[in-house]
């Protein structure tokens, strides 16, 4: 289902700027964070750094940011965390407006169960559409209910939210159903592998013994 509902975070407009400036805020638990977008120049402010990291919990929240009693859409297109500890280092946000489309990419979901001894793979985890910013899905479907081992399902066969547009490559490879080898036929393999190196060994072995000989030989 599509996210119509937005989080608000109290935003406070900074005018100190550089590493010092930014560790600053973090240690008064709040994240540094700059919003641009619509030839406006780029704003930048200090975040709640608790409410900002479960609001970003969610993929493609669209965020209400409140600066001097004003508020302004936005969503997050770069979130740089900490490569060790479990916080936000900084956010980079781009101003959306109500009925303008963005551009996101929406995970994938699978649902149905695929026709006995096949086996899914999803290739590619993500979407990228073109959606109305207040009308991001949080998922695209993918019914792989009864399908056969063969099935391919490229971009172009998802079925789209309304008024959702694909930015992907059309021929992009979403899911592959493939066959599933049985266990014989898997022992079986494994069985011929065996005996192909135990073929091997012998002839390996051999070589080895005539070598230093013939070195001799010609000495």
């Amino acid at each position: 289902m599509p996210k119509t509902s937005s989080n608000k975070l109290v935003a406070t407009a900074r005018t100190k700027f550089g590493k010092g400036a930014a560790r600053t805020i973090r240690r008064e638990h709040n994240i540094p964070a700059v919003m641009y977008g619509h030839g406006t120049e780029p704003v930048h402010i200090s975040l709640p750094g608790h409410e900002t990291m479960m609001a970003l919990k969610v993929a493609n929240v669209l965020l209400t940011i409140e600066i001097d009693g004003k508020d302004q859409l936005a969503l997050a297109k770069d979130i740089q965390r900490h490569p060790i500890r479990p916080v936000i280092e900084h956010v980079d946000l781009v101003v959306v407006r109500k009925g303008e489309k963005v551009n996101v990419d929406v995970p994938i979901h699978l649902v149905g169960v695929a026709a006995i001894e096949t086996v899914v793979s999803v290739e590619n985890n993500t979407v990228e559409l073109a959606v109305e910013a207040t009308h991001i899905p949080d998922h695209v479907e993918v019914s792989v209910e009864g399908v056969q081992a063969g099935t391919r399902i490229h971009a172009s066969d998802l079925v789209l939210p309304t008024g959702a547009e694909l930015i992907s490559d059309a021929e992009m490879l979403i899911v592959n159903v493939t066959q599933a080898i049985s266990a014989e036929a898997l022992e079986a393999e494994l069985a011929a592998e065996a005996a192909e190196l135990a073929a091997e060994a012998p002839a390996a072995e051999v070589a080895a013994v005539e070598a230093p000989a013939a070195e001799g030989e010609e000495a």
